[in-house]
């Protein structure tokens, strides 16, 4: 497999994503479920992406987040609003997350910030980088230094049960880290880790639209990346635990 040219398919891909998202409004919502929801820019984005892939790598599936797809095998995995509730508010953190899996891995990703003129992308064994510029982790190996990111807590039915761990896992990092942070977009938490923004992320679930790409771009920034039970990380993960080698150990004790 080609890493190197099929990153390069991945950036055309969300830049044509990019384009869409600068020439067209919000438009009506679709509700999804309770507090969750897709705007008319979300499924414009994917249908300019999949076909672009399907033109381009037709040996690969493709798996959106709005459309659905490709569930196994090598794919692409698109997320074509990473933080659709942040973008239709007009808050700038949102993303367009394009990663690829292969035998059970992510291996590249490419992920775009069309409202704060970034891009990040890396490909396994390539290093990753951001607008072109090599990007490293944090270094961090002190817990009280450490500015930590978690992900979203959850909406729906099932909302209070599964937020109990997650409330718990706050409590118990508050008085630990310097400060903890909470964006709307996964997609953008894994790339400002890669970069060392942030020394560490914990998120409670493992969409692949969302992880995918920035679990590759992590790693490729030396970044260690886990499932939330310390096993590697994978796309059928539970959730996503990116850390900086010099604060794991403390910060997986905490996890419990």
């Amino acid at each position: 497999m080609d890493l190197a040219k099929l990153l390069k398919v991945a950036g055309a891909a969300v830049e044509r994503g990019r384009a869409v998202t600068q020439s067209r409004a919000v438009g009506e919502l679709t509700f999804k479920g309770d507090r969750d929801m897709a705007s008319e820019v979300d499924f414009a984005v994917e249908r300019e992406v999949r076909a672009f892939l399907e033109r381009e790598t037709p040996e690969i599936g493709v798996l959106g987040e709005e459309e659905g797809g490709a569930t196994d095998g090598t794919r692409w995995v698109l997320d074509p609003v990473d933080g659709t509730v942040n973008f239709i508010h007009g808050v700038p953190l949102w993303a367009i997350s394009l990663g690829l899996i292969h035998e059970g891995r992510a291996v590249a990703g490419v992920i775009d910030h069309p409202a704060l003129g970034t891009t990040y992308a890396a490909a396994e064994g390539l290093g990753a980088t951001c607008n072109g510029k090599a990007i490293r982790g944090s270094r961090c190996t002190d817990l009280a230094d450490a500015l930590v990111a978690v992900g979203d807590y959850a909406v729906g039915p099932d909302a209070e049960a599964v937020n109990a761990d997650r409330a718990a896992l706050t409590q118990r990092l508050v008085p630990r880290v310097q400060r903890l942070r909470m964006i709307g977009t996964a997609a953008t938490a894994l790339t400002w880790t890669a970069n060392g923004y942030f020394d560490a992320l914990i998120m409670f679930s493992n969409k692949p639209w969302d992880t995918m790409a920035g679990v590759a771009i992590c790693r490729e920034a030396g970044v260690t990346v886990l499932d939330l039970d310390g096993t590697d990380h994978a796309p059928e993960s539970r959730g996503v635990f990116a850390v900086a080698d010099g604060i794991r150990k403390p910060l997986q004790e905490l996890l419990g």
